[in-house]
């Protein structure tokens, strides 16, 4: 049985009530759910002059990771990867024109969440329409093109592991989202890919990272009738309903929408803020990622909590060193009743490496951002 231990002047509620003159950092495992410790500081654990060494907190501008070069509706050549590890790629993908060629992923599942633009996701189970704020779940071996109708951006999450989603315990079956909203596809339209000039249809395969060229002389997408527990699916942000807690902040892991080996996705939707007690905190509680490195792309809204960090942007905390509120994000927050932002947030367990076209689009002052004058600075 673990039993709490405490020591000096603390909140017997965690989030609530912080003695005057400190600030709260929770040291906690597993993502929040093991063992923690609260402890109470004079100062912010974020307050530092100097970092030396790759360990820092870090910020991408992703929608500039495109490459201008890319052919068009070449969705390969313009999802570059930001972020890897053995559990998972996260990319930002730019696609102005319809994929050339259909694609299957090998190594992974894939969740698409559309930052902008409109299309058509064709896939073997047949063909959904894509907006912005969808989530678009293929399983791994699906064969799939997508074929924008408006410039679409993407943020691309592959994972080693199956994507599900978590149980909701006492919630019950209903709660965050009725499974119910989600959207399935329904065969009989073909694709809308024609041959190309040799009278051929192009599939390229992903597998160990490596593309294979697959030619057949008919649409590969030939689906008339499926039946099963596997399937696409589409979820829109709109139809997520979070968990609030007037008195208490609850920890991110609350808002968990899907669930891989390794990997956790959450999605931070607009919700009621803690009004309901004085002495509740309403801004994130200081901490320093234990177990997971803890990735957020910010999709729409007003970000209270971060000055400096705009729509299309991702933040990368890595394990090991604390995050938490910037400097004024207390007094943003007072007067407030509810958060309007819509971002997701990716866990991993496994440290995530930066990449080589993350580091080209880095801002790179971001780290700097905690301290009183900059955080009311744009983030360069």
């Amino acid at each position: 049985m673990d039993i709490p231990y405490i020591r000096g002047e603390v909140a017997l509620q965690a989030h609530v009530g912080v003695p005057d003159g400190t600030v709260e950092e929770e040291l906690a495992r597993g993502g929040f759910f093991g063992r923690y410790a609260h402890l109470y500081r004079r100062r912010p654990p974020v307050g530092w002059t100097r970092i030396e060494g790759p360990l820092r907190p870090r910020a991408y501008r992703a929608t500039e990771t495109a490459p201008a070069t890319a052919p068009a509706g070449d969705y390969l050549a313009a999802r570059p990867a930001l972020l890897e590890n053995d559990d998972c790629v996260i990319r930002f993908a730019a696609l102005d024109a319809p994929m050339p060629y259909l694609f299957r992923n090998a190594d992974a599942d894939e969740l698409l969440f559309v930052h902008d633009g409109a299309g058509r996701l064709e896939t073997d189970f047949g063909h959904l329409a894509y907006e912005p704020g969808d989530y678009l779940v293929i399983p791994r071996g699906t064969t799939h093109r997508l074929a924008p109708t408006r410039a679409t951006r993407l943020l691309v999450v592959e994972t080693a592991g199956e994507l599900g989603v978590p149980d909701r315990g006492m919630l019950g079956q209903h709660a965050i989202f009725d499974p119910a909203v989600l959207r399935v596809p329904t065969p009989g339209e073909g694709t809308s890919l024609g041959p190309d000039a040799h009278g051929e249809w192009e599939l390229r395969i992903q597998r160990e990272g490596e593309i294979t060229k697959v030619f057949y002389p008919h649409a590969p997408l030939d689906t008339v009738a499926w039946k099963g527990t596997l399937t696409v699916w589409q979820l829109n942000v709109r139809d997520i309903r979070p968990v609030a807690s007037e008195r208490y902040h609850l920890p991110p892991s609350a808002h968990t929408t899907f669930l891989a080996a390794g990997v956790a996705i959450c999605t931070f939707a607009p919700r009621p803020l803690e009004n309901g007690d004085p002495r509740a905190m309403k801004v994130p509680f200081y901490h320093s990622n234990i177990d997971y490195d803890e990735v957020i792309f910010y999709h729409a809204g007003q970000f209270f909590s971060r000055v400096g960090i705009g729509a299309g942007m991702i933040t990368f905390h890595p394990q090991g060193i604390h995050h938490g509120p910037q400097a004024g994000a207390e007094r943003r927050a007072a007067a407030a009743t509810h958060t309007d932002e819509i971002a997701v947030m990716v866990d991993t367990r496994r440290p995530l490496r930066p990449t080589a076209a993350a580091a080209t689009r880095e801002a790179t002052d971001y780290w700097k951002s905690w301290q009183p004058r900059a955080a009311e600075e744009p983030t360069r």
